[in-house]
Formats: structure tokens, C-alpha cells, sequence
């Protein structure tokens, strides 16, 4: 699956460890959006993170695009400090919300 790893503790959260890079942006493309299929409301957790490179960061939006088009709810559980990181860099507060935040409902 690439250099990250996904894991389901209960229907409807994902937690995402490792590097969310271009080297798996395929993989985690297609994960991400089939646990936003299977699910009307999804809490993604991002605290184990290691790297977010834009590839990554262009998934994690287009997540929030899908989620918003097709009604459902996106609610970031938290965010590590690479993903922090990355987000206050690129100034991307205001698009991607804050952990604990309902993104689109």
C-alpha cells in the first residue's frame, strides 16, 4: 500500500500513519475515497503522519471536495506536526479546518 499504513479502529474512522507522499498517492486516492463511500460521515485521523508532501496535501483536499459534492460529513480527528507543518506553511488553515472541526456536513 505504499509508505503508509491505514487502520479502521470502528466503522467510520481511519487513521493514517506514514508518509503521504506522491510515491502513494494512488493507493491512498483509492482508500480514502472508498471509506468515504462506505460511510456517511467519516472522521479521518492524521496524527501519525510522518510527511505530507503536496501530492498528499492535494488528496486530503480533493477528500473535503468529495466529501462536500456527495453530502457527507469529513471531520479531521487531528493533525501530527508534519501535516501541521505543511498547512501553516502553505497557509491552508481556512481550507482544511482545524482537528475536531466538521469540515463538510
Amino acid at each position: 500500500m505504499g509508505d503508509f499504513t491505514l487502520d479502521e479502529p470502528r466503522p467510520g474512522v481511519l487513521c493514517v500513519s506514514g508518509e503521504l507522499t506522491f510515491g502513494s498517492a494512488h493507493a491512498l486516492h483509492a482508500a480514502l475515497r472508498d471509506a468515504l463511500q462506505r460511510h456517511p460521515d467519516l472522521e479521518v485521523d492524521l496524527l501519525n503522519v510522518t510527511k505530507l508532501d503536496t501530492a498528499g496535501l492535494q488528496l486530503l483536499i480533493g477528500l473535503q471536495q468529495e466529501a462536500q459534492a456527495r453530502g457527507k460529513s469529513l471531520r479531521w480527528r487531528g493533525f501530527s506536526l508534519a501535516v501541521a507543518e505543511v498547512i501553516e506553511l502553505l497557509d491552508l488553515a481556512e481550507v482544511l479546518g482545524r482537528p475536531g472541526v466538521v469540515v463538510w456536513s
